[in-house]
């Protein structure tokens, strides 16, 4: 009689969560999301200006204006023109109230393209203009 109730008790089944395969999962996406996270990151290629300056916060959602060695004109990594940049930063800036952007220009583009640009965020209501520039060889942080 007593071996018949022990052997009742071992066939209950278990409904416990199996957690290793679980965590295995986990690590295994993990490792996954590390090796490709790097590769994901894209961006224009520009030979900023090295400059020693006090380096700037960009958080949250930055409007960056870049200009490449070609005089191309990107809004974060949306390509535009001369002619229309102006009438997209005015729709952009419409509803927002903090009207900051900040100007990433190839050292190779003439001064004078840049104070272009700078002229037409300007009209179209920009109240900051910040520059990016890379700090010098030597004083890389």
């Amino acid at each position: 009689m007593i071996n018949r109730r022990k052997r009742q008790s071992e066939n209950k089944l278990v409904s416990e969560i199996n957690v290793t395969p679980l965590v295995d999962v986990v690590l295994v996406l993990l490792i996954i999301f590390m090796v490709t996270a790097p590769m994901l990151q894209t961006g224009i290629d520009v030979n900023l200006p090295a400059v020693r300056a006090k380096s700037v916060d960009v958080g949250e959602e930055k409007l960056v204006i870049t200009v490449n060695g070609k005089k191309e004109i990107y809004i974060n990594n949306y390509r535009t023109t001369l002619t229309e940049f102006g009438s997209k930063l005015e729709s952009i800036f419409k509803h927002r109230i903090e009207r900051e952007v900040f100007l990433r220009a190839d050292k190779e583009v003439p001064y004078g393209f840049v104070v272009q640009v700078m002229s037409e965020a300007r009209r179209a209501g920009i109240d900051k203009l910040g520059m990016i520039t890379e700090p010098p060889k030597g004083e890389r942080r």
